[in-house]
């Protein structure tokens, strides 16, 4: 895929529909342990550097703390929310009953938040994103038996959430069943547009060879959440020749924040197409990245500097 250029149009939010959030995977990424500092950044300082460049919500994190009362304090004290969960599915494996259960448990965990109606999910099952190979060419396939397993799932999962009053997105990631543009097609056909929205990631789109804003187009009105990852070309074509898994591929600086000169994706445009079709609910800055490599707090700067321009 060639570089995307900008068109320098303009795209303008109302930050009354739109707000602005960021995950924690700049500074500490729970896929990967040896990404982080030595010592690690504690949660304190990661919610504190967040609010301090503006963000408003954030993803949950394990390494927040897990007691509902002191996580909500620590998120007002910083005038923060937790803007998504992150729910791993299993639903091809015919592991319906677990993957409820910790369904609702986010559920619930949401609703005791406030702030955000957003519940994310992913399937998981068989996932090749955490494992020391490339994810490119050994992802999960799925047969129509799976495939007819993982609509039904969502199409359930999606019917618990709007009885919650939530919005269930789903997330096409590297190295799982749903990755390129012919598996996000169908998953979109077998499922329930008013049950299951879609999850519009910048970076992993273009990471496995989709054009994002052909994905922004049709189905800007299905997109139900935004993760806003950069793409370093020339770190990832090194990477795909290499043959790097996705773990290794963040330590090689793939990955950064939208407002990156370095970056590849042209924002501008799928801003505009988003506000066209009267997009609301999150943006939120997911630059998987190492800390060693990469100040968090530098690269939330830059990731705040630069969305502002599209609010009003």
């Amino acid at each position: 895929m060639a570089d995307i250029q900008s068109s320098k149009s303009t795209a303008i939010f109302d930050p009354a529909k739109v707000f602005l959030g960021i995950t924690p995977t700049g500074w500490s990424n729970s896929d990967d342990a040896f990404i982080d500092l030595k010592p690690p950044i504690p949660y304190q300082q990661i919610l504190s550097e967040m609010a301090l460049t503006g963000f408003k919500g954030c993803q949950d994190s394990p390494k927040f703390p897990t007691d509902i009362n002191l996580l909500k304090a620590e998120l007002a004290m910083r005038g923060l929310t937790i803007c998504e969960p992150w729910v791993g599915t299993y639903l091809t494996i015919g592991d319906g009953s677990d993957t409820r259960d910790i369904f609702k448990q986010q559920l619930e965990f949401m609703k005791s938040i406030g702030g955000s109606n957003v519940i994310v999910v992913a399937e998981l099952a068989n996932a090749v994103h955490q494992q020391p190979i490339f994810p490119l060419t050994n992802k999960p396939i799925l047969d129509d038996e799976k495939w007819k397993l993982l609509a039904d799932g969502l199409n359930e999962l999606g019917k618990l959430a709007t009885d919650n009053d939530m919005r269930l997105c789903y997330h096409p990631h590297v190295g799982t069943c749903v990755e390129n543009f012919e598996e996000i097609e169908k998953l979109m056909e077998l499922t329930d547009p008013d049950l299951l929205k879609l999850l519009l990631d910048t970076g992993h789109l273009y990471y496995a060879d989709v054009d994002p804003l052909t994905v922004t187009k049709k189905y800007a009105k299905r997109i139900g959440h935004v993760h806003l990852k950069n793409i370093r070309r020339k770190n990832l074509l090194d990477s795909k020749q290499k043959k790097l898994s996705f773990l290794d591929s963040i330590k090689a600086e793939v990955f950064t924040v939208p407002g990156d000169t370095n970056g590849a994706i042209d924002f501008d445009i799928i801003f505009k197409v988003l506000a066209d079709a009267d997009y609301n609910g999150w943006l939120v800055v997911e630059a998987e990245q190492d800390p060693n490599k990469a100040n968090p707090l530098k690269y939330a700067k830059i990731a705040q500097a630069f969305l502002k321009n599209y609010m009003k």
